[in-house]
């Protein structure tokens, strides 16, 4: 099966900024280019870390109430650091969580997920900026169509991969929820054909309505009569 991947998602022309860009001119380049982070690159345009929206708002929310009404944060010292930064080297997070442009989305969503990140700067084998992936970026494999969907998972998943005569399993799919209903060999394929349709891009949901020939997930090793497994 093919699966888009990071190099087929991710935005190129991407805005970026010296270490020693200052607080000014990282958040003029955020409000031009209507972006909320910028990636750190050194001069050989390795990615050496990001500065969000949130990293300027630090020096914001460390100003006292003029009206004397809030109560005074006490961030750690690293905050305060940052807090304090008028450069990018200073305001910036790092070390900053990357990706490869052979990544598939999945590998993307799951690496943005574990770190509470909504985007990753994508970088070469030599660490070279090539590109930015965002969550909107991410959530383009869901506007696939549902005729791409069916083709792919009629002839790629069923035919050419499990080898199911066509026919056999009807496909239909409506705003990437994909119905499955039909006959297939052994009972063991059913949770097979399932799992490998749900990893079709753009696939967002799976049902099944499968007939099998014969149980070969019977404990006492012989195959029983055919019934329905879904």
């Amino acid at each position: 099966m093919w699966h888009r991947t990071v190099s087929d998602l991710m935005t190129t022309s991407v805005v970026t900024v010296r270490r020693e860009a200052g607080f000014k001119e990282v958040a003029k380049l955020l409000a031009e280019h209507d972006i909320t982070a910028v990636p750190v690159v050194d001069d050989e345009d390795r990615a050496v870390g990001v500065v969000s929206e949130a990293d300027l708002l630090r020096k914001e929310a460390a100003q006292l109430d003029p009206a004397g009404l809030l109560p005074v944060l006490h961030p750690g010292p690293a905050d305060r650091a940052r807090a304090g930064a008028a450069t990018a080297e200073g305001l910036m997070s790092s070390p900053v969580v990357t990706a490869m442009p052979q990544w598939t989305a999945v590998e993307a969503a799951q690496v943005m997920e574990r770190h509470h990140v909504k985007r990753l700067p994508v970088v070469d084998e030599a660490g070279r900026l090539v590109g930015v992936i965002s969550r909107a970026d991410l959530l383009r494999v869901f506007l696939r169509g549902d005729n791409a969907i069916r083709e792919e998972i009629s002839g790629e998943v069923l035919l050419r991969t499990l080898g199911i005569p066509p026919g056999a399993v009807t496909v239909r799919v409506v705003d990437g929820r994909v119905s499955l209903k039909g006959t297939v060999e052994r009972r063991s394929l059913v949770p097979v054909v399932v799992r490998l349709c749900q990893g079709v891009d753009g696939v967002v949901d799976v049902s099944a309505e499968l007939q099998h020939r014969m149980d070969d997930t019977s404990t006492a090793g012989e195959p029983r009569r055919a019934g329905l497994a879904t």
